[in-house]
């Protein structure tokens, strides 16, 4: 058993279009955090926080890292011992990008590191998920690569999408945020058969989309009814965006997670000019994105 040990967590993005609450992909973008036991201090935890927004990091017990660093302890029935974390921000915060699920996931691996890793991944997944609430972040956060995920407690059914290799993400992050409540709190509490059907066979064309790399498929599989329309109000310059990066050649534009980070795929031919439409269509509506090419991240929390 160790005194010390590293924890990095990719960056997720949620939905993908039609895949809501249920599909998630993790990015390679990252935060990485340190643990160290401590023996000689008062303090219960001392939080140390570096990167970009780190002064909007809580830094007392009330960090979700650290909530989750001793929801594991709990589970065991132990007592968390006092501790040091070093947190390195990689990824933006209330951005649509898994930042809460990196804490989440990255506080249960470190304290099942230090205990000896008395839980299996399986058993991690579980508490991760009954944290966040739904699946779709913490499983490629955890897990890597492109997941599915379904079920409940106790029973969740995860499998990997296969990703072609050719397919890039491409995300245009905005210099302001968007709250996973607010984002939630307009979507419909109920929605028709047509809309069902609408994103049930987009997200069986996604799949397969995901796949083969097909452009056609995806440009169709990345519609979707269910929570799009109603986020995008919320987003401004959303149409603008998505028109700059399908006419420069994503094969579709999605909200990531709950926004306002937005997503576009495409290929490697196209991802530098993808990106650069993305960014001077934010920029002619006066916000200033932080756009960047990225891959499937395939192995996910990773320790060391």
């Amino acid at each position: 058993m160790t005194n010390d040990i590293i924890i990095t967590v990719p960056a997720t993005t949620a939905n993908l279009g039609p895949g809501f609450d249920s599909i998630g992909a993790a990015l390679t973008l990252y935060n990485q955090f340190q643990f160290t036991v401590l023996s000689d201090t008062d303090e219960d935890v001392k939080i140390t926080v570096r990167g970009t927004e780190a002064d909007r990091v809580s830094t007392d017990r009330n960090n979700l890292l650290y909530q989750s660093f001793v929801k594991l302890y709990q589970y065991l029935g132990k007592t968390p011992p006092k501790v040091a974390i070093e947190i390195q921000l990689g990824v933006p915060l209330a951005r649509g990008l898994g930042s809460s699920a990196t804490a989440i996931v990255g506080g249960l691996v470190g304290a099942n590191q230090l205990t000896g890793t008395p839980l299996d991944t399986k058993e991690v997944m579980e508490l991760a998920i009954a944290m966040e609430g739904h699946p779709d972040n913490v499983v490629p956060a955890l897990l890597g690569n492109c997941r599915l995920s379904t079920g409940e407690a106790g029973n969740w059914q995860v499998c990997e999408i296969p990703w072609h290799d050719e397919i890039v993400p491409v995300v245009a992050i905005p210099d302001f945020e968007l709250s996973t409540e607010e984002a939630r709190s307009v979507l419909p509490a109920q929605i028709s058969r047509s809309d069902a059907i609408f994103n049930i066979a987009r997200l069986g064309l996604l799949l397969r989309g995901l796949e083969t790399g097909r452009e056609d498929w995806l440009r169709v599989a990345m519609e979707d009814k269910l929570h799009q329309p109603y986020r995008q109000g919320l987003i401004r310059g959303y149409e603008t965006v998505k028109a700059a990066a399908l006419s420069a050649g994503a094969f579709g534009m999605v909200i990531s997670g709950a926004g306002p980070t937005l997503l576009a795929l495409t290929d490697r031919d196209r991802s530098f000019s993808v990106a650069s439409a993305m960014q001077e269509a934010w920029k002619n509506e006066g916000i200033v994105a932080d756009v960047q090419i990225l891959a499937l991240e395939s192995q996910g929390a990773r320790v060391g």
